[in-house]
């Protein structure tokens, strides 16, 4: 899952650490399923680990399983350690917690492994830093709530010294992807991944109901589904190039597509199962293949894409 042509920094012999006892310590806030899955990595690999929830229930629950250390106070688990990792549902999440002992930041380093815009993750650091502590930014691209899976990784941006300093201790996480100082361009990644991932999963929902509104197997189709997955590589590699010189872009391909879109919708409304994924992705096509007929030449929707414009809406 992890972009191959990056290093990954997490290939270190973690029986080797030259780190104290006493420096392998962290901060877990917020316990949600990723942050409890979070506690246990590093409690797998010997790591103490003082915890915090809002809802203390969590924070004594995780406690009772792995042995973490629940912190009688958000203070209290700040002056635990010098690293805090931030495992919450957003950035605002951040600001909520945090506000009100933003007098005790100073000197910490706060990776904040949760999810947001670029933006917000830029606008998050510039906050902590203003308070006296070091800041890390994290996606964590995983196969679920498990950390632990083959395909399961980290991207990091931010300081490259600060992440440096820190890399071994949030090695137990999962494999570490640095991708350089903009506080952002962890979200950037991250979220890039998502916008492939989203539709993926409901186009994969749209397909196995339509197999199983029409009375077949599933499981039958399933290991033609996987199959079919292995050429996307492929396609990623030469749309790529494509999407460089600005979009792969042939009308009489965009009208294919247009009317393949269609099939895959007759497909789905034939047996009674949602097409509006399949309707927004024909809006697209159709879009291109307007602009295409306008301009004089082929627009591809990669290119409609980074223009601004109105939303594309799925034709009814």
């Amino acid at each position: 899952m992890g972009p191959g042509h990056y290093r990954c920094l997490s290939n270190r012999n973690r029986k080797g650490h030259t780190m104290s006892q006493q420096q392998r310590s962290v901060t877990v806030i917020g316990l949600g399923p990723m942050g409890r899955a979070m506690v246990r990595a590093f409690r797998k690999d010997g790591v103490e680990v003082t915890v915090w929830n809002r809802s203390a229930d969590k924070a004594t629950a995780i406690a009772a399983e792995v042995g973490a250390i629940p912190a009688e106070s958000l203070r209290a688990a700040l002056e635990a350690n010098d690293l805090v990792v931030l495992s919450l549902t957003h950035y605002a999440a951040m600001y909520d917690v945090l506000e009100p002992v933003t007098g005790h930041l100073a000197g910490k380093v706060i990776a904040n492994l949760s999810s947001d815009s670029p933006e917000q993750a830029r606008k998050g650091g510039a906050w902590i830093r203003s308070h006296g502590a070091e800041f890390l930014s994290g996606g964590v691209m995983s196969a679920g709530n498990n950390i632990e899976h083959p395909a399961s990784y980290i991207f990091y941006s931010g300081p490259r010294e600060v992440f440096d300093a820190h890399a071994d201790l949030l090695g137990p996480l999962s494999p570490q992807e640095y991708l350089g100082l903009d506080d952002g361009l962890a979200q950037v990644f991250y979220q890039g991944l998502l916008t492939i991932f989203h539709p993926w999963l409901l186009a994969f929902d749209q397909a196995t109901a339509m197999i199983e509104r029409s009375g077949h197997d599933v499981a039958q189709f399933v290991p033609f589904a996987v199959r079919s997955n292995a050429a996307f590589p492929y396609f990623m590699a030469e749309f790529s190039v494509a999407n460089a010189a600005g979009g792969w872009a042939d009308e009489a391909g965009l009208r294919m597509m247009d009317a393949g879109a269609q099939h895959i919708i007759d497909a789905s409304t034939e047996v009674g199962v949602d097409a509006t994924l399949s309707r927004t992705a024909q809006a697209f096509w159709r879009r291109a293949v307007a602009a295409s007929v306008a301009d004089g030449k082929p627009v591809s929707a990669y290119e409609l894409m980074r223009r601004p414009a109105e939303p594309v809406t799925a034709p009814r």
